[in-house]
């Protein structure tokens, strides 16, 4: 492999992500980098599926716990940080190896998103203040004299979409769609490879089944009542996670313990079924069938298909 070889263990939920990577990062004397849009925040621990503490410890792991619940994270943002540390762990003469399912994070990282201007926060925090003392109303109006294709694209009253649309015009210079026409620039150069692990509906079906059963059993309800507890409430509700609201609502007596281990295995399966489709069209890999294999096997055979080839692009 080159340098500038970037791994990836990719899949929908359920598929023994973790596990099979943190077996490929003891072979390949690999750093893991997070690649889970719910493992990367610090709160969400057992309904995450997040390698344990043992396993962190045992090996370099980055941008697990590197938000908070009450943070905006977009996909822009995790391809700048994950660029940056992926150049780290190059410096040290390691190979990167991203785990996880989070595809548009992903692709960000890996192609790019459309261009936005890197706004300076000082004078981006004093527009802030400056708009947010004025009605939205206002604000389209203001819009509309500087911007009008973007504001006629908007509703009247959807005042983040306007604000974000202001900030770029009167600090950039430019219209949003003016950035967004730039061709995407990846915010790292290197050689992809990519490996997908691939399960059959039914077989994953019941390792999700056996999986919400066990978080249900093992500290999923003890970390939503410490969210609550910190005050941070209506910050996990807004992430729509798929076990912390059903634990939620366990938690308010509006849900008995049995609906709600059936709602979040629902929900698993529907997000796995999106996530199957979204890597099948939406991202090139070398797909690795896990029926009948153990994770020792599925590391070795991945471990192969890193080292002999299979799709790669810049």
């Amino acid at each position: 492999m080159n340098a500038d070889t970037i791994l990836a263990l990719v899949g929908a939920t359920a598929t023994g992500k973790t596990e099979v990577g943190e077996l490929l990062a003891e072979a390949l004397g690999a750093e893991i980098v997070c690649a889970d849009s719910r493992q990367m925040f610090r709160e969400l621990d057992v309904g995450t599926g997040k390698p344990s503490k043992t396993e962190r410890a045992a090996r370099p792991h980055h941008l697990f716990d590197a938000w908070s619940i009450g943070d905006s994270v977009s996909a822009g943002e995790y391809a700048r940080r994950a660029a940056a540390v992926i150049r780290q762990i190059r410096s040290r003469s390691r190979p990167p190896l991203l785990v996880g399912g989070a595809g548009l994070y992903l692709r960000a990282l890996r192609h790019g998103l459309s261009q936005e201007p890197a706004l300076d926060p000082e004078e981006r925090a004093r527009l802030r203040a400056d708009l947010a003392a004025q009605p939205v109303e206002a604000l389209h109006a203001r819009l509309a004299s500087q911007d009008p294709e973007r504001a006629g694209r908007l509703r009247r009253r959807d005042r983040q979409r306007i604000t974000r649309a202001l900030e770029v015009v009167e600090l950039s210079g430019r219209p949003l769609g003016w950035w967004h026409a730039r061709p995407p620039q990846p915010p790292l150069v290197g050689e992809w490879r990519v490996v997908e692990l691939c399960t059959p509906p039914a077989e994953l079906a019941r390792r999700i089944e056996r999986r919400t059963s066990w978080m249900f059993a093992n500290g999923l309800l003890d970390e939503a009542r410490a969210v609550r507890e910190a005050g941070l409430e209506s910050e996990l509700r807004r992430l729509r996670a798929v076990g912390y609201d059903e634990a939620l609502e366990l938690l308010e007596g509006r849900l008995s313990r049995e609906q709600a281990e059936a709602l979040t295995a629902l929900r698993t399966r529907q997000l796995a079924k999106r996530q199957r489709t979204w890597f099948r069209h939406q991202f090139a890999s070398e797909r690795l069938e896990t029926e009948g294999k153990n994770p020792d096997s599925l590391a070795r055979d991945a471990l192969a298909r890193y080292e002999g080839g299979g799709p790669r692009s810049g």
